[in-house]
């Protein structure tokens, strides 16, 4: 039984995409062919749904990094950037026309 629950964990990502009722249909199933009791189907659902939460917040973070990478690469000016830049900007017509 337990081989069964880490093969579904190790399908963190796949989990991270589907929805709390796929993941209880899918425990369900196990619990309708005798894999699963339901008390270990209810454990077994909160740990899918966890970590198909933590897959779904490290891929955010990857894909932040890595667009963030690109971006630097390419020079392209952040939002913080281009916000220090019209600041200076109003400054300077501030100073140019008291």
């Amino acid at each position: 039984m337990r081989d069964k629950v880490n093969q579904l964990l190790s399908l963190g990502l796949g989990m991270a995409v589907l929805s709390k009722e796929q993941v209880e249909k899918a425990v369900n199933r196990l619990v309708e062919k005798g894999n699963l009791t339901k008390a270990e189907s209810t454990q077994l659902i909160d740990e899918l749904l966890e970590k198909g939460e933590q897959s779904k917040q490290e891929l955010n973070q990857a894909l932040k990094d890595r667009i963030n990478e690109i971006l630097s690469e390419m020079n392209v000016a952040t939002k913080d950037e281009i916000k220090a830049l019209e600041l200076r900007i109003q400054q300077l017509e501030e100073r140019l026309n008291p």
